[in-house]
């Protein structure tokens, strides 16, 4: 099962290991990790699962799509070259040992 780590904006990390296609919001909120709220549930209608993804992992997470590209225009944080909306990204080997870093709202 592929390891996440979330660094938290205070420096605490959380890891978890993530079954392979599940997406990294839930996992989030199922590891209780702050600031990673998930409203829509996964909708892509809300960008309340930001978060900035490490630039050493960015390019195997992919960019974001259009509608998510959009999305990304209303977070509460600042939006970065490295933001994405966890929803969007779903664990797998290739991504064991991500790092996400959470903004602060």
């Amino acid at each position: 099962m592929p390891k996440v780590t979330w660094i938290l904006h205070d420096g605490r990390q959380i890891s978890a290991e993530v079954a392979a296609g599940h997406n990294l919001m839930e996992a989030a909120v199922a590891n209780s990790v702050p600031d990673v709220i998930g409203e829509c549930g996964g909708c892509l209608s809300c960008a309340t699962c930001h978060v900035y993804v490490d630039a050493a992992w960015y390019e195997k997470t992919g960019r974001p799509g259009d509608m998510e590209n959009e999305m990304l225009e209303i977070t509460s944080a600042e939006r970065t070259p490295m933001s994405r909306l966890s929803c969007q990204i779903k664990a797998s080997e290739e991504l064991d040992g991500l790092i996400l870093h959470v903004p602060d709202i």
